[in-house]
């Protein structure tokens, strides 16, 4: 195989409209931009929103809540789902690690163990952090928590 043989395949690919190229392509003189005004001009561009003097929608619809940027979001992982992947895989210590590569959380993610369900076995269990409950059910067990 040789790169230079590489063609799209058929049917995906057009030709771009060519503007301003004379009267004969159709395309000329004003270049489909229509006579006069802001918009045949070169550099205009429409602020976004702007509907043409008209209250524009950001303003007309009413504002309330409020959203702190500050918030830290966790993604919540329950002791039961804990015990499953400790029975399935034969786990002492699960770590942040392991739950990324089980599906559970994505790598960015920050994880926070939460207390739904019982735990049967003794896991030592590394996280950003933990419900009292959840701590509590873990360290009963002879376990141990560990916030990173």
């Amino acid at each position: 195989m040789n790169l230079t043989h590489l063609t799209p395949a058929a049917g995906s690919t057009r030709k771009s409209k060519r503007l301003g190229r004379g009267q004969g392509s159709g395309k000329g003189g004003t270049s489909t931009r229509g006579h006069k005004g802001a918009k045949s001009r070169s550099g205009y561009s429409r602020k976004s929103g702007y509907e043409g003097g008209q209250m524009p929608l950001a303003r007309r619809i009413p504002k309330f809540g409020f959203r702190n940027f500050n918030r830290v979001e966790y993604k919540g992982i329950n002791i039961d789902v804990l015990q499953q992947l400790a029975e399935k895989q034969h786990l002492e210590v699960i770590n942040p690690d392991i739950l990324v590569s089980n599906g559970y959380v994505s790598k960015k993610d920050r994880i926070k163990i939460l207390g739904r369900g019982e735990l049967k076995t003794k896991l030592n269990v590394t996280a950003h952090g933990f419900s009292a409950s959840a701590k509590k059910i873990i360290e009963d067990l002879g376990g141990s928590t560990i916030i990173i």
